[in-house]
């Protein structure tokens, strides 16, 4: 029995879920494990596999839905997981040796950190949020990531899904990732052994642990003024500050939908404002929607399900889920 367990990290039974999500929504699961580092979310993952029980990974809650009632098995949570910090190695040695960079020490007795410009890269953990990571490399004069602004969740979850838009992506700047096989070994996996694609950083199974990135040194003042023109773009059409799970579907394949995106054929087929109880299609944008308070799973998924079935009936096109949908077994 789970309750006999002795987890390797902070465990809470029966947790609630929904307030850990961007989009407010969702019921508990039977345990949430919380590690606090590395080690420890290697130690749960293998400690749930070992007993046989379901697991699945929660990040910052962006892009994911979580069933109401209970869900069974065990999720664990990257959210401790914040580490966000410059590497002290040279360049050719990081991701080296056993446990590899992920795992390098800031202790003050070790060397100096080298000028931000001749090293422009940062380790990230994956529980380390998108705002945090985009305020220190702002902060340390590295461009490339400006356009994940006002983006919520964390970099393990960003890593997974290929998280971006149109001013580009988190795996534009990526030197390496450190993931947790499904077996339970870890690995180190540099960018040229990897094949990212539109939402979908292509780790399959794999659970990301953290990463090196690189960026671009530039002035300050300018990567400060490109992230004010991407918000402000952003928030003109998205509701960035409300509570949603980021876009619903992907964009469909330009030459079947007629270079339309998801959320144009959503408008088109008269899908903004719908509302199912709290939850509502965007009126500003046709592939968002939103709780507005007291939005149920179900309310959601019904909202979800209806526009997918209006734009296949009306357009012919079928639109693919972007957000993931945690679901009961019963």
């Amino acid at each position: 029995m789970t309750s006999s367990i002795d987890w390797p990290c902070a465990a809470l039974p029966h947790a609630e879920l929904a307030a850990r999500t961007t989009m407010h929504v969702g019921g508990a699961v039977e345990w949430l494990l919380e590690p606090a580092t590395p080690a420890e979310l290697e130690q749960a993952w293998r400690c749930v596999h070992e007993h046989g029980l379901t697991a699945r990974v929660l990040g910052g809650g962006a892009n994911v839905i979580i069933d109401d009632g209970l869900l069974e098995g065990v999720v664990l949570s990257t959210a401790r997981m914040r580490r966000l910090f410059r590497p002290r190695a040279a360049a050719g040695e990081v991701g080296a040796g056993e446990g590899g960079s992920l795992e390098l020490d800031a202790a003050a007795s070790e060397p100096a950190l080298p000028d931000p410009a001749e090293d422009p890269r940062l380790v990230a953990w994956a529980g380390c949020t998108l705002p945090a990571l985009l305020r220190a490399a702002r902060d340390l004069g590295y461009g490339g990531l400006e356009g994940l602004v006002g983006v919520p969740g964390q970099v393990g979850g960003a890593l997974a899904m290929n998280a971006g838009g149109r001013w580009g992506a988190i795996w534009d700047v990526v030197e390496r990732v450190r993931v947790l096989e499904p077996g339970g070994e870890a690995r180190e996996l540099a960018r040229e052994e990897c094949e990212p694609r539109y939402r979908d950083g292509a780790l399959g199974e794999r659970i990301v642990i953290g990463a090196v990135l690189r960026f671009e040194p530039g002035p300050r003042s300018e990567i400060e003024a490109r992230m004010r023109e991407y918000l402000h773009a952003k928030n003109a059409v998205q509701p960035v500050s409300q509570w949603s799970a980021g876009c619903i579907f992907k964009n469909p394949d330009p030459e079947l939908s007629g270079g339309r995106s998801a959320g144009r054929l959503v408008e088109e087929c008269g899908g903004k404002g719908l509302t199912r109880g709290d939850a509502i299609v965007s009126p500003l944008h046709g592939n968002f929607i939103v709780n507005r308070g007291r939005a149920s799973a179900a309310d959601v998924f019904g909202l979800m399900d209806e526009l997918r079935e209006r734009v296949l009936q009306e357009t012919g096109v079928l639109l693919e889920f972007e957000v993931k949908r945690w679901r009961r077994s019963s």
